[in-house]
């Protein structure tokens, strides 16, 4: 199964039609996660405290570890998020800290190293952006340290077009370039 994290919200977005043709080499079954269709709760210590005593008792049949069951899942991660003001939208974030569930996408070992318990074997991580300021820690990076020391996903790849606003800019050139 290929899970398709989508945190584009434009109908014309970019970083989705960049997502779609990789899609379309990949292939096979896919399931969608479109994050702003997602009702995330209210983090607050109410939460918190019944989260952190679900996981404690390994209790993983509650429907609030659906996400992180179906990450953990999946063959291949395709993640497209656009990169909006120096990061990814902060929707992508909140389903970052509700899939990040021990026992389900990661353990420990007895040395206190995280060891991943996903399944895939490939994470792709898809982005757009206007300009040209792209740091990698501030999107990709991030994702791919968790991808690699937490979910033991270990191949990671960054699939990406910038430069696409400045005046000038040859945008269909970059987008062909970027698509694989």
């Amino acid at each position: 199964m290929v899970l398709l994290v989508n945190a584009c919200v434009r109908g014309e977005s970019r970083t989705r039609h960049l997502a779609e043709k990789l899609l379309e080499k990949i292939g096979g079954d896919r399931v969608e996660v479109r994050l702003e269709d997602v009702a995330f709760p209210k983090t607050d210590e109410g939460f918190l405290k019944k989260r952190d005593s679900l996981i404690a008792t390994r209790q993983f049949g509650d429907d609030y570890f659906s996400l992180a069951k179906q990450f953990a899942a999946a063959d291949i991660i395709v993640i497209a998020a656009p990169y909006w003001d120096l990061s990814f939208p902060a929707v992508l974030k909140q389903y970052i800290e509700h899939i990040n569930v021990l026992g389900i996408t990661f353990e420990y070992t007895p040395e206190g190293i995280p060891k991943g318990l996903c399944k895939a074997k490939k994470l792709y991580y898809v982005m757009t952006a206007g300009g040209t300021f792209v740091p990698e820690e501030y999107g990709f990076g991030y994702i791919k340290a968790l991808a690699q020391s937490f979910y033991g996903i270990k191949e990671v790849e960054l699939i990406k077009a910038v430069g696409l606003d400045i005046v000038g800019a040859d945008v269909d050139a970059i987008m062909n370039e970027a698509e694989i």
